[in-house]
């Protein structure tokens, strides 16, 4: 039994909010997976050159918008009132500020599609000042493509927020299932195309038909569970007040954040062709553990928190302290995991067709750059959920830019370490670990990833201590994260000789039995250990096995 369930009184909500947690889970796991498999995909078609930068980057820019007024925005703003009016069973007044909200984001990303087709050349110029010529040009040409998208994963954000406000958790994270789909479809169905750059554009009207997906397969169970959306302009809702009042924060921390994503584009396009894809292989790997653990978790609590907000700090307290071991006993061994056996774990994700031995490794130790700030970069999603439940969006937004400033400044001075940049006529010259390449590869993506982790440290330690003002003790324990490690490593070492005995299989089969090796060998070790997170898990296995 956990320290919520002990609490009297909301051992009912703590389960719905485990429950809660897996369907997210589950949903995520299933986006995810497709989502592998299509950087697998791109990774076959395209290598880890010219094509593949561009696509990373043009996928990279419009996001922006998304960013900025979808989930994260209306997790912070919108979800918290709109829970609470349901709750209180005002279900006019709540269906009234979701057609405001839906109004305003409609407008908002509406017009800023527009611009960002017409701008789009100003766009690459600012996020990518590095490419140029044919780099330059094909970008452009995607990012055209690509940004109506943007606006409908806006409103697809939107039916997130009111499903999940309605407990309904799975649909609205499956939904992107579609959007990868697409993408893999008009890749593969253009794949006979010599011309790279046709194949490209192929992949880009694949992604902009795959939005429209997403949206549309939450829409009819959105207008199923709350029938009393009507469009209006908000006007004389207090809750609409609200939204806004929080938003603007929200939009802030939403906005550094990203900036620290695109600073890190900036800085990469700047490097040898290939970094800017190096970066995004890495990254599709390092967010798995992210989304579907500390997202997953945070997503849950949300809703059950902002119905119980009045008087709720002893329940915010011990839900923050059970959801921070929740995580951290999934994303312990993913660390460990991507450091030790990363190389095997790109291997077998990426290594096709144009995707040499020199990227694996590249890619490898550009994730192991970025694992070593995964525990606080899960960590941070409970304590921002914490902070929302609480109507504080301002203090997210703060730590978030400290959190960018540290991770520019760190990230381009250990870039530079390994590798040298050019800024028109003028060249910075690279550091201490310049001789040292993969392959004929320099490390500089290397580095911007260790940068990124010493921001995602920074922002943990500053969420926490701040959080801990309001709830007081939020520590989960130095003796749970010792066996966790404990149990992970001893993993790795089984995983690692199930590696050596596979050597000659075809890369994705020894990522699979090196993979399946290391999660059984963890929650057994794991649940020897005493954790209660593993003997939930194993307990349930065994039960069913004597069944």
């Amino acid at each position: 039994m956990t320290d919520i369930d002990r609490q009297p009184g909301i051992s009912t909500s703590a389960r719905r909010s485990s429950a809660a947690a897996a369907l997210v889970a589950g949903g995520i796991f299933l986006s995810r997976i497709m989502g592998l498999i299509r950087e697998r995909v791109i990774a076959t078609y395209f290598g880890a050159g010219l094509h593949a930068d561009v696509f990373g980057a043009a996928l990279r820019m419009p996001n922006v918008l998304q960013n900025l007024l979808g989930e994260g925005t209306l997790s912070a703003s919108f979800i918290p009132v709109y829970s609470e009016l349901l709750g209180q069973q005002r279900t006019k007044e709540a269906g009234r500020l979701a057609g405001a909200a839906f109004a305003l984001l409609l407008g908002i990303a509406g017009a800023i599609s527009l611009l960002g087709v017409l701008l789009a050349p100003v766009l690459v110029s600012i996020f990518t000042p590095g490419f140029e010529g044919e780099r330059r040009t094909l970008t452009i040409q995607v990012i055209r493509i690509l940004f109506p998208m943007t606006g409908v994963l806006v409103l697809s954000a939107w039916a997130l927020g009111i499903l999940n406000s309605h407990r309904k958790f799975f649909l609205p994270y499956f939904a992107p299932v579609l959007w990868n789909v697409a993408i893999v479809a008009a890749l593969i169905s253009f794949s006979g195309q010599p011309d790279l750059d046709k194949l490209l554009m192929a992949g880009a009207w694949g992604a902009l038909i795959g939005g429209f997906l997403q949206f549309a397969i939450q829409l009819p169970w959105v207008l199923r569970l709350d029938r009393e959306i009507r469009l209006n302009t908000g006007r004389g809702q207090p809750a609409f007040a609200e939204v806004l009042k929080n938003a603007g924060p929200a939009i802030m921390g939403r906005g550094v954040v990203q900036l620290s994503a695109y600073v890190d584009m900036v800085l990469a396009s700047l490097l040898a062709i290939g970094a800017v894809a190096h970066l995004r292989y890495a990254q599709t790997l390092y967010v798995l553990p992210v989304s579907l653990f500390g997202m997953s978790v945070a997503a849950a609590e949300l809703p059950e928190l902002a119905r119980e907000r009045e008087g709720a700090t002893d329940v915010l307290r011990e839900r923050t302290i059970a959801a921070v071991r929740r995580v951290a006993f999934y994303v312990v061994p993913s660390f460990v995991a991507f450091v030790v056996l990363g190389k095997v774990i790109v291997a077998g994700m990426y290594q096709a067709g144009e995707f040499a031995d020199a990227n694996v490794t590249l890619v490898w130790l550009t994730l192991a750059g970025y694992s070593a700030g995964l525990l606080a970069s899960t960590t941070t999603r409970i304590y921002q959920s914490a902070f929302f439940a609480l109507r504080d969006t301002r203090t997210p937004a703060r730590v978030a830019g400290l959190r960018v400033l540290i991770a520019a400044v760190a990230g381009a001075a250990m870039m530079l370490q390994f590798e040298a940049v050019s800024l028109g006529r003028f060249t910075i010259p690279s550091g201490l670990f310049a001789g040292i390449r993969v392959g004929g590869l320099p490390l500089g993506p290397v580095g911007l990833a260790l940068g990124a982790s010493v921001g995602a440290w920074l922002e943990w330690a500053l969420l926490r201590r701040r959080l801990a003002r309001h709830l007081g003790r939020i520590d989960a324990g130095a003796g749970p994260y010792a066996r966790m490690f404990a149990a992970a490593l001893t993993a790795a070492a089984i995983g690692h000789g199930v590696g050596i005995g596979a050597r000659g299989l075809h890369p994705a089969a020894t990522a699979l039995l090196v993979g399946a090796a290391f999660g059984i060998v963890y929650f057994i070790a794991a649940w020897a250990f005493g954790l209660a997170e593993a003997r939930v898990v194993v307990d349930s296995l065994l039960r069913r096995v004597r069944r």
